[in-house]
């Protein structure tokens, strides 16, 4: 790959980035024209990417579909990974496979918490309240169907990532999806192909880090966030200012400074969202195999829901491909850093992604929206309208004690924080992939501006423009996982005859 840059340190000023940072200030008035900007980005990518493989009535967007045909696709031909090996991928998440010869810059485990503070995130608050608000409760059957099968997509996804992974001159680890395009097509005979697909990867992922990324997180954080603090109502740019100082304090320091804040906060966020969403079930116990009736019987029947059946699916895929990034191929470039022996092992622990983020979180979020009744309830016309889910969710929270939402609110901030840390590396070895490591100042500069323009753009316009550019990852990243799906099942079945012998106990000093 040749690079546009050079590796020498940029010289950009921090009066320069300090002036970016103040700039969104001035556009406060032109709130307008701001979402007028992204609308006509949204419009146009929709137009180009994203085409109706249905005609008529009810859509299937093609991205969606092909999402939902990799998945199964991987699943049946790792012959149901996702269940037969999940015990040795915990083990395997403990430490307890780890040997003298691992090579990497982040343990496993942190490499798991990097990719899930990237997908434990508002979609799991947010995007879970806007799924059922538009798809009804069946979204959710289909959004943990979803989950189970992109436990695969993960799991093919990382292990490419290790295998292809490449050590720069300055001796950090370039890897992820435009390393496996570009290089593993290449080893198939098509070039030129890869290199054109691992640049159009880059070039959404660095777009994707800054939606859904940066301007999502915000967006959604700030309308959970000024149902308590009526100052942000006043002032929404404070906010934007506050996450951007406390984004930049972290991001600036690189991926292991990004691996040691998530590894702290990740456990944290996860457990005090868990633990709330636990008490409101638990608080509504009766009301559990209703809503449990609701989510099984409408997946297949919805009730007033645009599209129907086919509807529910496409708004429960498109909320767990947002969730859980499986297919996407973001993930991939944070698991490509892991310090693992076999790329497979790394695979493995992929496999609790999309079970944790999607099969369980989203599962809590989406119980608490259908029990307490929010997604329909008249009252909340106006906050389905404006695809304000987090506050959705907040609203939800308050059916049962005035106190909750702030529990929420306080998940809601931790979970944007850690998204947009995580996303912000995603984006920048991108970003370093096509122009060199010299400007790789100039990127993050650019995430922590689009931070501070999120808090005055319009939630509907940030939805609309992450959906599109997050999806449209998986357009060229899923071509290189069909091509070398192949070259992963041999490992595989290598690595699952050496767990067999003994072989790998043995590595570890493991001893039965």
């Amino acid at each position: 790959m040749k690079y546009l840059g050079s590796n020498k340190r940029t010289s950009v000023k921090w009066s320069q980035v300090i002036w970016l940072l103040l700039l969104p200030q001035q556009a406060i008035a032109a709130d307008t024209s701001i979402d007028g900007f992204f609308n006509a980005i949204n419009s146009f990518l929709a137009q180009v990417i994203f085409f109706d493989v249905f005609p008529g009535e009810p859509s299937m967007p093609f991205i969606v579909a092909w999402l939902l045909v990799a998945a199964v696709f991987l699943t049946l031909r790792f012959n149901f990974i996702n269940v037969r090996m999940m015990r040795h991928a915990y083990r395997i998440v403990r430490g307890k496979y780890r040997t003298a010869d691992d090579q990497g810059e982040v343990t496993s485990f942190q490499a798991l918490s990097t990719a899930l503070s990237a997908t434990v995130g508002l979609g799991n608050i947010a995007g879970v309240a806007i799924a059922i608000s538009i798809g009804g409760p069946g979204a959710t059957f289909w959004m943990i169907v979803a989950g189970f099968l992109g436990m695969t997509t993960k799991f093919t996804e990382a292990s490419l990532a290790q295998m292809y992974r490449e050590v720069r001159s300055d001796g950090r680890l370039m890897g992820g999806a435009m390393e496996y395009l570009s290089r593993g097509l290449a080893e198939k005979g098509v070039p030129g192909l890869g290199k054109g697909l691992a640049i159009m990867f880059a070039v959404f992922t660095i777009l994707a880090s800054l939606g859904a990324g940066s301007a999502f997180q915000v967006s959604q954080s700030l309308g959970a966030v000024q149902e308590h603090i009526t100052f942000f109502r006043e002032m929404p740019i404070a906010y934007g200012l506050l996450m951007a100082v406390a984004i930049g304090l972290v991001i600036i320091g690189g991926l292991r400074r990004i691996a040691h804040v998530a590894e702290a906060v990740v456990p944290t966020m996860v457990i005090i969202y868990v633990s709330a969403c636990i008490w409101i079930i638990g608080s509504n116990a009766a009301m559990v195999p209703d809503a449990l009736g609701k989510i099984f019987t409408e997946a297949f029947s919805p009730v007033a829901v645009a599209g129907g059946m086919i509807g529910a699916i496409v708004q429960g895929f498109k909320r767990a491909a947002f969730s859980s990034e499986a297919g996407l191929g973001s993930a991939a470039i944070a698991h490509s850093a892991a310090s693992v022996k076999y790329p497979v092992r790394q695979g493995l622990v992929a496999l609790y992604e999309p079970f944790i983020d999607t099969v369980v979180i989203c599962t809590m979020t989406a119980l608490v929206i259908i029990i307490t009744g929010v997604y329909s309830a008249p009252e909340y016309e106006a906050l389905r309208q404006a695809s304000q889910g987090a506050a959705l969710t907040s609203a939800a929270f308050a059916t049962v004690s005035d106190w909750f939402p702030l529990i929420l609110s306080l998940s809601v901030v931790l979970f944007a924080y850690s998204t947009a840390i995580s996303w912000s590396y995603y984006g920048e070895r991108c970003w370093v992939y096509v122009f060199g490591e010299r400007y790789s100042i100039v990127y993050k500069s650019i995430f922590i501006v689009f931070v501070v323009i999120a808090s005055i753009a319009s939630a509907s316009s940030m939805l609309d423009f992450t959906d599109l550019l997050v999806l449209a990852m998986a357009f060229p990243n899923l071509i290189g996982l069909y091509m070398l799906s192949g070259k992963v099942k041999v490992a595989l079945g290598e690595y699952r005859v050496k767990l067999a012998s003994g072989e790998l106990d043995r590595e570890a000093g493991i001893v039965r």
